[in-house]
């Protein structure tokens, strides 16, 4: 059976093996996050704010796993997520070195700076969410994109206690799982988008690369 062929605003174009593999990759990395941001949030309100290390942990790498495999057009924008990522990474890693990592939580509690720190990691979830919006205009999407950095910040900014955070964040949480089962039946091109536009920056980019070659050799 080949693939199927659509035809792109650059030309047509095909949706191969390697294309459904990517996408269904993306899609179990960000129900991951989803789910381990969930899980997070229900022992953190249940059992309390101990050991919530290991959900962390998988949300950071479910997030960075769907960034990986997330299909943006301008590139700039898909490197400026990852760092964000790696960013909100590295901050963890300093609040767990400065507090433990089981005392992560209570660190945030007592001194709300420390979302400085793991911010840029949210940021970037909400970053994907955004993308979605963008891509397929659904409402679960932009309330991703809006719950998050409304909570961190009216957090931060000492507008929300910590009850109301985490409320607005298992809000937010809930919207994202829904997000990912309304994908399933999506075919995979709808995530992969117009591969005629990727094909036609990266003409793009390497000419300019060929030009400033040639500007830096020139006497």
């Amino acid at each position: 059976m080949s693939d199927p062929v659509f035809e792109g605003v650059y030309g047509p174009f095909s949706i191969d093996a390697r294309d459904r593999r990517e996408v269904l990759s993306y899609r179990l990395s960000l129900l991951v996050a989803a789910a381990a941001q969930l899980g997070l949030l229900v022992q953190w309100q249940w059992w309390g704010s101990q050991m919530l290390w290991p959900w962390l942990l998988l949300l950071a790498a479910a997030i960075g796993l769907a960034l990986q495999w997330i299909h943006i057009y301008l590139k700039p924008l898909h490197q400026g997520l990852q760092l964000l990522w790696l960013l909100g990474c590295v901050g963890a890693l300093v609040l767990a070195a400065s507090s433990g990592a089981s005392g992560m939580a209570e660190a945030l509690r007592e001194q709300r700076l420390w979302i400085l720190a793991i911010g840029p990691l949210f940021a970037a979830l909400a970053g994907i969410g955004f993308k979605e919006f963008f891509c397929f205009r659904r409402l679960e999407a932009i309330g991703v994109t809006l719950l998050l950095p409304v909570a961190l910040l009216g957090y931060l900014g000492g507008l929300l206690q910590g009850q109301s955070t985490l409320q607005l964040m298992a809000l937010e949480a809930t919207l994202l799982l829904v997000l990912c089962l309304r994908k399933v039946p999506m075919p995979a091109a709808a995530d992969v988008g117009d591969k005629s536009v990727f094909a036609h920056l990266e003409q793009l980019r390497q000419q300019a690369n060929r030009g400033n070659s040639a500007v830096e050799q020139a006497p």
